[in-house]
């Protein structure tokens, strides 16, 4: 499960990001920064800024929940690490 969700995570940046060498997004980072390391409350008030349905906010709320207890520091700063080099 680890894995598949790195993967998800880092497939979703990948596609997110330009093909330009100019770095990450700098909304997409602050997703990412709060999506492995805020709490649910504020990475879901991070993204009701940019979506207000009710269901893809559950499974935001249920991803997160997921990520929490699933993955560790080391799991998540590596995730980290990947996108930051991109």
């Amino acid at each position: 499960m680890k894995l598949a969700g790195a993967l998800v995570l880092l497939g979703a940046v990948l596609l997110l990001t330009s093909e330009g060498d100019c770095g990450l997004c700098p909304v997409i980072e602050k997703k990412v920064d709060l999506f492995l390391y805020a709490s649910q409350e504020e990475y879901l008030e991070y993204v009701k800024q940019f979506e207000d349905n009710p269901a893809v906010l559950e499974d935001a709320a249920n991803i997160k929940t997921c990520v929490d207890n699933t993955l560790t520091e080391d799991d998540k700063k590596h995730i980290n690490d990947v996108i930051v080099s991109l």
